[in-house]
């Protein structure tokens, strides 16, 4: 059996968003007991992310490192059609990832005690974003 439905998010511009609820919702809707959700981000500048949920310190420090990783406006970036922050944001997409696969048991997403799942917005300006989840099981 399989379950497919999108999410559609805006941001506020460079920010995390947890999105945990909204996929826990989906898994449930599906009726699939044990199998997998896969979360897909239809961005190429922005990330899907599971995180520490407890503290949001967590989620700035990495914020803090990605910075060091890919620079806003690198003078030697060529691609910067939409702005310092492009290239920039399409790297930390492909330094991250754009999808994850969870297991689903007993009806719900199998994530530990500390875990949640975030959007993580690689822009400066606020983006419509698009997530596609599909649950699969039985």
């Amino acid at each position: 059996m399989w379950y497919q439905r999108q999410i559609q998010l805006t941001s506020s511009g460079r920010e995390t968003i947890d999105i945990t609820d909204k996929v826990s919702s989906l898994v449930r809707e599906s009726g699939v007991q044990t199998g997998l959700a896969h979360v897909f981000m239809q961005h190429t500048s922005a990330s899907i992310m599971l995180c520490e949920n407890v503290d949001s310190a967590v989620r700035k420090d990495l914020e803090t490192l990605i910075v060091r990783i890919a620079p806003d406006g690198d003078p030697a970036y060529q691609h910067d059609y939409e702005g310092e922050d492009d290239m920039a944001a399409h790297g930390r997409s492909v330094f991250t990832t754009n999808d994850i696969s969870l297991s689903i048991a007993g009806g719900e997403l199998a994530l530990g005690t500390w875990q949640g799942l975030y959007m993580w917005e690689h822009r400066y300006e606020p983006h419509h974003r698009n997530i596609m989840v599909t649950v699969q099981g039985e």
